[in-house]
């Protein structure tokens, strides 16, 4: 890793970042969106796309698409509940209809990438979930479709590993995309569409006047808005309520050099799927579209006191792991080097999915908790939230998932306490045939616990 850049592939590889103004004024509109990742700019998108005569305005603190938007794997996954296990957990009655719902939203980012000619480097190849101890073959065999199973043979056929035993390939519900080139393309769409875009204009607080409407202060100006959409996800809430709902939880990457034409040949992979293994502390991983390898996850460390700090980002041990782990899956790939390395906060929720809410007399709507799975589910969140704020029902916001709000974490110490015990206990599980020890069954029981 000697020469490897602190740095995010996907921002460094961005030939053209284009920027918007600082709102140094006073305006007035008729939706202010707080936030410029994907929950905030789906939600601009959406807005117009509806109602082209609304005037929608976007604030943004930093840069558009800096954070979480900008450098994650890139899976855009149709789930919208964390996966099947969670979502039958939590809401059996209408999981199919969340499936369903799932489907068509990862249907419309791809017909709104075509139909827009967005460059944002999609791809439908699905995405494998990959067996890599014995007592996960249990699991495919009680919890999957048994036409989907890959064996052994046909796993290491597809992307060859002499970790792998097996595997599941989910066809059609993910697509790849490379992250910070959605975020900007969605920020070209809602120019183009004309929304008022405004960036390194840190929110200072949010007024609900008696007369009516929402103002945004920011640093330099402000919005006085109709309604406000709020999309701030791991960053501290306008609402106190939402302040406890949400702990910034920091996961790892890493990006290899492009492969040459050998290595690649030596692996396979021909169909480019995203790969995911099956344990608790899982890895993901997947192609870029210059046959680099994106190789990320395993640890998920959280930060006594639960704020967002530059400085969790740099964790050598946590970097040094994911290397030695790769090596590991890709044996045959020994002396290919890593160009970057790179972290960043998930906005973690206890249902460990999204959730949704009004507040202030409905004028304004909120989505958070998207807990690593939020690509594709912040399009389906920014439709929500435009429901929520139009006040009538509609088959997203009759959803129990929707109208239900999920615990909130303790405060501190409980929450690090806790936390941290939560993850030792889930590494057990791995080490030992994925048996869950009394603290997991216990959360399990609660209907906090988490399956991968």
């Amino acid at each position: 890793m000697t020469g490897t850049r602190h740095s995010v592939f996907w921002l460094d590889d961005l030939r053209d970042r284009s920027t918007w103004p600082r709102l140094s004024s006073s305006i007035t509109t008729d939706l202010v969106v707080v936030g410029g990742g994907y929950a905030g700019l789906w939600s601009a998108v959406q807005a117009k796309l509806r109602a082209p005569e609304r005037r929608v305005a976007l604030v943004e603190a930093k840069r558009i698409g800096w954070a979480a938007s900008g450098r994650n794997g890139g899976f855009c996954d149709a789930s919208l509940t964390h996966g099947e296990e969670n979502g039958l957990t939590r809401w059996p009655e209408e999981y199919d209809e969340l499936v369903r719902l799932g489907a068509e939203n990862l249907d419309g980012i791809q017909n709104t990438v075509l139909a827009h000619s967005l460059d944002v480097e999609f791809e439908r190849t699905g995405a494998i979930d990959v067996v890599i101890e014995p007592h996960q073959l249990q699991w495919v065999d009680e919890h999957e479709p048994a036409s989907e199973r890959l064996t052994q043979e046909q796993m290491r056929t597809e992307v060859n590993s002499p970790t792998y035993l097996g595997g599941i390939w989910h066809r059609d519900s993910t697509a790849l995309v490379h992250p910070a080139k959605l975020a900007l393309e969605l920020a070209r769409l809602a120019t183009e569409l004309g929304v008022e875009l405004f960036e390194n204009s840190r929110v200072l607080g949010m007024d609900t006047p008696a007369g009516g409407g929402v103002d945004i202060r920011t640093e330099n100006g402000r919005v006085r808005a109709q309604h406000a959409i709020l999309a701030t996800n791991v960053f501290p809430s306008l609402l106190k309520r939402n302040r406890l709902m949400t702990v910034p939880v920091y996961d790892y990457v890493l990006m290899t050099e492009p492969l040459s034409a050998e290595q690649l040949a030596s692996i396979g992979w021909s169909n480019r799927q995203g790969l995911g293994d099956m344990a608790n502390q899982f890895h993901y991983y997947r192609l870029s579209a210059d046959n680099r390898i994106l190789f990320g996850g395993y640890d998920a460390i959280y930060h006594y006191g639960g704020r967002v700090r530059p400085r969790y980002e740099n964790r050598p041990q946590s970097y040094e792991a994911l290397a030695a782990h790769f090596f590991t899956t890709f044996p045959q790939l020994e002396g290919l080097r890593f160009s970057h390395r790179w972290s960043g906060p998930i906005d973690t929720s206890t249902q460990f999915c999204a959730f949704f809410g009004t507040a202030r007399d409905g004028r304004v709507a909120y989505a958070s908790g998207f807990t690593g799975l939020g690509v594709a589910a912040t399009r389906f969140s920014a439709d929500t939230m435009l429901d929520l704020l139009d006040g009538t029902a509609t088959q997203r916001t009759t959803l129990r998932m929707v109208r239900e709000r999920p615990l909130p974490f303790p405060p501190e110490p409980a929450a690090a306490i806790g936390i941290n015990a939560t993850r030792w206990s889930l590494n057990q599980a791995d080490h030992n045939q994925g048996n869950r020890n009394i603290l997991l069954k216990t959360l399990d029981a609660l209907g906090l616990g988490f399956d991968s």
